[in-house]
C-alpha cells in the first residue's frame, strides 16, 4: 500500500449546498474552496502543508452531535464517528470529478420511482445517461419492460472487471432530500447512491487506461429475476464488484437465506364444542414453539444462523375451530443448508407441512489487503452471477437504514466508494 494520511472534518466544515449536492468547504483560510477527491488544483492540505499527491487517503469524518446534530428524517441517529478508508492513489491518470454531479446523480435516481417491479423508468434513464457518457449501453430484456441495463466502453466490449448493483428499491417512494451531510429517499444507500459511485469510478477509470463494465440490475429486492437472467448471458469478466451498503467495508461473507413455509391442516367445528374438530392454529403454535427451542448452526467467523417468523394466516371465525394455518419463516444461513432442513422436517414431523420454497445458498467473498471486512448479515444479487467473475461486495451507506423511512446516505461515504471502487479495479487488473 502507498503512504496514506488522515484528513479531518467535522460535518460543521460542510457549508449549505447548492441544489442538488454542490459540496463546498470553509477552508482553513475562510475562503470557500471547491473539495476534490483525488488530487490535483484545490486538493485538501495535509497537516504538514504537503498536498495529495502520490498518497492514498484516510479520512475520518466526525458528525457532531448534540446542539451541532444533523437531523436525521424518522429518527435515524448520526454515527459519532465515521473512519473510511481507500486504498486509492491519484497515479494512472485518474481524472478528477465534481462532487456535485455524483451528489446530483444520486438524487435524480432517487426521483426515479423504480419500487420492484417498476423498473423500466430508471432503466431507460440509465441507458441515456450512459450514452451521453460515452459508454456503449444496452437493455437486457427480462420481462414485459423491466430490463437489465449492461454499459461497456467502445472497443472495450468484453471488460476484466464490471461493477454491478440494482436498480429496484422496496416501498413505499421517498423522493429524495439533502443536508450538509447526508443525502435521504428511497434508495439512497440501497442502492441509487451506489450507482452513481460507479458510475463516476467507471469515468475516473477510463482516464487512466482501465475500462471496466457496468450492470444494473432489476429484481434484487424480490427474487433476484434480473441477476437470474444476466447470469445466462455472460461477457467474460474475471472480477465482479458487487454494490450493497457495506459502509464501504469489503464483505468476507454473505449469508444465505432459507425460505420455509409450515402448513397446518385441521377439521372446522363449532368452538363450544373443540372435542369435535382439530385446531390447525393449535398445530402451527406448537410447530412454531418446537423451532424457537431448536438450535441453530453458528460459524465462527460469520456469526448465528438467524430465523425470523414473517407472516402468520389461518382461522375462519372465532368461533369456528380453525382447519387451516400457514406461517412464513426465513432462516439467514451460515453454511450449507441440507442439515437445518433435516432437522426442520424432523423436529415438526407431523404437524404441519414443511416446503422450502425458495434458497439462497451462503457465500465465503474474497477481501483485499488493506480495506476493513465485515459480515453481510443480508442475501444479494452475488450468488445469482456465478458467470460474472470472482465476486467482491462493497458500497457505501449502512444496510441498518436501507428500507426504513429515514434512509440515508453519507456524502463523505459516496466520495469515498468513488476512489474505492477505482482502487480495487486498479488492484484487481494490475
Amino acid at each position: 500500500m502507498e503512504d496514506d494520511f488522515v484528513v479531518q472534518r467535522s460535518s460543521i466544515e460542510w457549508v449549505r449546498m447548492t441544489d442538488h449536492g454542490g459540496m463546498r468547504r470553509v477552508g482553513r483560510s475562510g475562503v470557500d474552496e471547491s473539495f476534490q477527491a483525488s488530487g490535483g488544483a484545490g486538493e485538501e492540505e495535509r497537516a504538514d502543508g504537503r498536498g495529495l499527491g502520490d498518497h492514498g487517503i484516510r479520512v475520518q469524518q466526525s458528525v457532531l452531535c448534540g446542539d451541532g446534530a444533523l437531523p436525521r428524517p424518522g429518527g435515524a441517529e448520526p454515527r459519532h464517528h465515521t473512519t473510511i478508508e481507500s486504498l486509492s492513489t491519484n497515479r494512472g491518470g485518474l481524472v478528477g470529478f465534481c462532487c456535485m454531479e455524483l451528489f446530483a446523480l444520486t438524487r435524480r435516481l432517487i426521483d426515479i420511482e423504480s419500487t420492484t417491479p417498476n423498473e423500466s423508468a430508471v432503466g431507460d434513464f440509465l441507458c441515456d445517461e450512459l450514452g451521453r457518457r460515452g459508454l456503449d449501453a444496452r437493455k437486457m430484456p427480462v420481462e414485459g419492460t423491466r430490463a437489465n441495463v449492461l454499459a461497456t466502453w467502445p472497443g472495450h466490449g468484453r471488460p476484466e472487471i464490471v461493477f454491478s448493483t440494482h436498480m429496484d428499491t422496496v416501498p413505499p417512494f421517498i423522493a429524495s432530500s439533502e443536508d450538509d451531510a447526508c443525502i435521504y429517499g428511497r434508495g439512497s444507500c440501497d442502492a441509487k447512491g451506489i450507482i452513481a459511485a460507479q458510475i463516476l469510478a467507471a469515468e475516473k477509470l477510463r482516464g487512466a487506461g482501465v475500462f471496466v463494465g457496468l450492470l444494473f440490475l432489476v429484481g434484487e429486492e424480490r427474487d433476484s429475476v434480473g441477476a437470474k437472467l444476466a447470469n445466462q448471458h455472460p461477457i467474460g469478466a474475471r472480477f465482479m464488484i458487487n454494490g450493497e451498503p457495506t459502509e464501504n467495508k469489503l464483505a468476507l461473507a454473505s449469508k444465505g437465506a432459507l425460505h420455509v413455509e409450515l402448513v397446518a391442516r385441521g377439521k372446522m367445528a363449532h368452538s363450544a364444542y373443540p372435542e369435535l374438530g382439530e385446531s390447525a392454529i393449535d398445530k402451527l403454535v406448537e410447530a412454531l414453539h418446537r423451532l424457537h427451542a431448536m438450535k441453530l448452526p453458528e460459524d465462527a467467523a460469520v456469526g448465528p444462523c438467524t430465523k425470523n417468523v414473517g407472516s402468520i394466516q389461518g382461522g375462519r371465525a372465532p368461533n369456528v375451530i380453525s382447519d387451516f394455518a400457514k406461517a412464513d419463516l426465513f432462516y439467514r444461513l451460515v453454511g450449507p443448508a441440507d442439515a437445518l432442513r433435516r432437522e426442520i422436517t424432523e423436529t415438526i414431523g407431523e404437524l404441519a407441512e414443511v416446503r422450502f420454497t425458495r434458497e439462497t445458498p451462503f457465500l465465503r467473498l474474497r477481501t483485499l489487503d488493506g480495506l476493513p471486512t465485515m459480515v453481510a448479515a443480508f442475501t444479494t444479487d452475488v450468488p445469482s452471477l456465478t458467470n460474472w467473475g470472482e465476486p467482491l461486495l462493497l458500497g457505501p451507506g449502512s444496510i441498518h437504514v436501507a428500507h426504513t423511512e429515514g434512509e440515508f446516505v453519507e456524502k463523505a461515504q459516496l466520495l469515498e466508494a468513488v476512489e474505492i471502487y477505482c482502487s480495487m479495479a486498479k488492484k484487481l487488473g494490475s
